[in-house]
């Protein structure tokens, strides 16, 4: 999946950081144990509070945020699927006809 250097680099040393205090997963919980479903929408909850949204970003939405954007880029449906969980490429139109990402849309799709 391509994605942008910036990304790829700050992956880079979240990986590092968590190899070098022993971390089994590459998302884990200060239990050292993988986050639960319930964990990440609190932290997607803290995060939007911080962003200064006035609703909560659950995992859904933010996965749809991402295929979305990753097909404005001009990525083919070819590489999103897999990453997707659909069962074939037809399902990916829902990303095609969203509306368009701009960052007011983005706070306005509560």
């Amino acid at each position: 999946m391509p994605f942008p250097a910036a990304f790829k680099e700050t992956l880079a040393l979240h990986l590092a950081a968590t190899r070098d205090k022993g971390a089994v997963f590459l998302f884990e919980s200060s239990w050292k144990k993988p986050n639960s479903t319930r964990g990440v929408r609190a932290m997607l909850s803290r995060y939007a509070a911080k962003a200064g949204l006035d609703h909560n970003m659950p995992p859904h939405k933010l996965r749809h945020f991402l295929f979305t954007w990753l097909k404005t880029q001009g990525i083919d449906d070819a590489l999103i699927q897999p990453y997707s969980g659909h069962a074939s490429r037809t399902s990916l139109e829902i990303y095609s006809t969203s509306m368009p990402l701009t960052r007011e849309n983005a706070v306005v799709c509560g």
